[in-house]
């Protein structure tokens, strides 16, 4: 793909959780920009706390894009894990049917909010031969062993030997430690960690796994070894079990992305991304156990922080996480998205009613705006912008304000105030009767919005925009969508035929029954007033 790269793309910085700094960003291949985020472990449904996660890093993939880059996106799901043998066995399911189904509710979950799909979406059971083959390298590099039976047959456990790499640390800066097996060294190796993130939920959905960091386990050297491979256990079924050269079992979990993210974007490629949680043990593994392969890796990190209620982090352990379904009840795709992505990727996100009602004030201001807007093009015989020319809009046309904001690793408060500010000037330039001015406008509105995947005028919103999921497909529905679209189809002929008072009538009639229009390029849809 061969792509102008934009003037503004050199100004963009971020931040590099590694370095606790930030820095201009400079891709390794000119015009290409390699991305892997840590995907979800497929267990049971999505809640916001995830989702935000989904669309924080969708927003930063659509902005390098917007700059010109070519993005391979690499988005992972973890398909096998205790937690899922465990939960399929209380349920009476196949583990494997289990994770196939909550896969689909997290893509569809994605997809209802606008998150575009990755380049590359491998499940870690479909990648176990990369895994054998990065586990034997570590193994015959001396950075792994493999634990044996008491026959000296291999058991199926494979540690990585944490002492054998000194760098061990460098992501979360802390010491690697000595080869002590005294409860004392393994607290004491994780306590700048949790000085450093003392919100994390060891008991909750987040994979955060003490047993993997201080493990005591006789079958280790050291208490920080960790596990790249799995000897079964008893209640596994046959079908969770692979043979290979060290035995018989199943994956660790960090190996899962070193493999992946090897096989779909090289030895080193520019970003790693996933939520703060993150970061230790599973992040900090994973870079260890590249390195120490002799590869590279992630040049920048990206870490999402969480969703709150009241300031406590939101997951399942807490009885606090909600499902996209529970918070469609009440509001469209496209303001749970809008809440989901109205802060900056790194800034906590306190999840509330206010946050969304916030959300929905926002919906009313820019199709408020939009609306008007093309009601005075329409009179004045001017086409307004079509989604594809908002598409291909460039960064280097986009307001100055809204630029800054986003090269300055992502500044997404500023960039919709500079999104606010332009629908100010749009609603001045409508006030005015200036309807080139409110051209430029409606553009310049759509193209940032576009961005953060919002803008209202993308078919994606022509259906939520108008409804809530749950109802969409209703007979209710449907039977209304007919009606008002004869009605719509009318007053289209009245505008035809410069009878505007009938328009009008039309359009006030339906307003009185709690149905606005929302005139667009590609013609009129309807929404039930919020």
């Amino acid at each position: 793909m061969s792509t102008q790269i934009s003037k503004v793309a050199a100004s963009q910085k971020v931040y590099n959780t590694a370095t606790h700094s930030i820095i201009p960003f400079e891709p390794l291949r000119p015009g290409h920009v390699g991305m892997y985020v840590c995907g979800a472990t497929v267990q049971s449904s999505p809640h916001v706390g995830h989702l935000r996660a989904a669309v924080a890093f969708d927003i930063i993939r659509r902005w390098f894009t917007k700059l010109g880059y070519d993005v391979t996106f690499v988005r992972n799901v973890t398909d096998i894990d205790d937690k899922i043998l465990d939960k399929s066995a209380a349920a009476g399911q196949q583990w494997w049917q289990r994770a196939y189904i909550y896969e689909r509710e997290f893509t569809q979950s994605y997809d209802l909010l606008g998150v575009l799909p990755p380049t590359y979406e491998p499940r870690a059971t479909g990648h176990v031969p990369e895994m054998i083959d990065l586990i034997s390298r570590l193994i015959e590099r001396g950075h792994a062993y493999v634990v044996p039976n008491a026959d000296g047959t291999p058991s199926g456990n494979v540690y990585f030997n944490v002492p054998s790499w000194s760098k061990y640390g460098e992501l979360t800066h802390q010491e690697a430690g000595t080869q002590s097996t005294s409860t004392n060294a393994a607290n004491a190796a994780n306590s700048d960690v949790e000085a450093a993130a003392p919100s994390i939920d060891k008991a909750g959905d987040d994979k955060y796994n003490p047993v993997d960091a201080a493990d005591l386990s006789e079958d280790k050297h050291s208490p920080r070894d960790f596990a790249l491979w799995k000897a079964p256990k008893d209640s596994d079924p046959l079908t969770a079990r692979w043979e290979t050269p060290f035995g018989t079992g199943r994956p660790g979990w960090h190996i899962e992305c070193s493999a992946m993210s090897h096989k779909y974007l090289g030895d080193d490629f520019d970003i790693h991304g996933g939520g703060l949680d993150l970061r230790f043990p599973h992040h900090e593994n994973e870079v260890a156990q590249s390195h120490a392969a002799g590869w590279g890796f992630a040049h920048v990190w990206m870490h999402s922080a969480w969703v709150t209620q009241k300031g406590e982090k939101m997951s399942k352990s807490l009885g606090n996480g909600l499902s996209l379904a529970n918070v469609l009840e009440g509001y469209t795709p496209w303001i749970v998205r809008y809440a989901l992505g109205s802060v900056q990727y790194r800034s906590m996100l306190e999840w509330s009613d206010q946050t969304l009602e916030e959300a929905r004030a926002a919906y009313e201001r820019i199709t408020g705006f939009l609306d008007r807007a093309h009601e005075l093009l329409e009179n004045n015989n001017i086409e307004p912008a079509t989604t594809e020319d908002i598409t291909h809009t460039t960064a280097d046309e986009l307001p100055r304000a809204f630029v800054t904001a986003m090269t300055d690793d992502f500044n997404i408060p500023g960039a919709l105030a500079a999104i606010f500010s332009t629908v100010r000037q749009g609603n001045t330039a409508v006030a005015n009767n200036n309807a080139q001015e409110v051209a430029q406008t409606v553009t310049a509105v759509r193209a940032m919005l576009d961005v953060l995947g919002l803008d209202p005028e993308n078919k994606k919103w022509a259906t939520s925009a108008s409804t809530n999921a749950n109802s969409a497909d209703s007979a209710e529905h449907a039977a209304l969508d007919v009606l008002i679209k004869t009605q719509l189809e009318a007053r289209a002929q009245a505008r035809a035929s410069k009878d505007f008072a009938q328009a009008d009538a039309i359009r006030d009639a339906l307003n009185a029954a709690g149905i606005t229009i929302v005139d667009g390029p590609q013609g009129s849809t309807w929404k039930v007033k919020e």
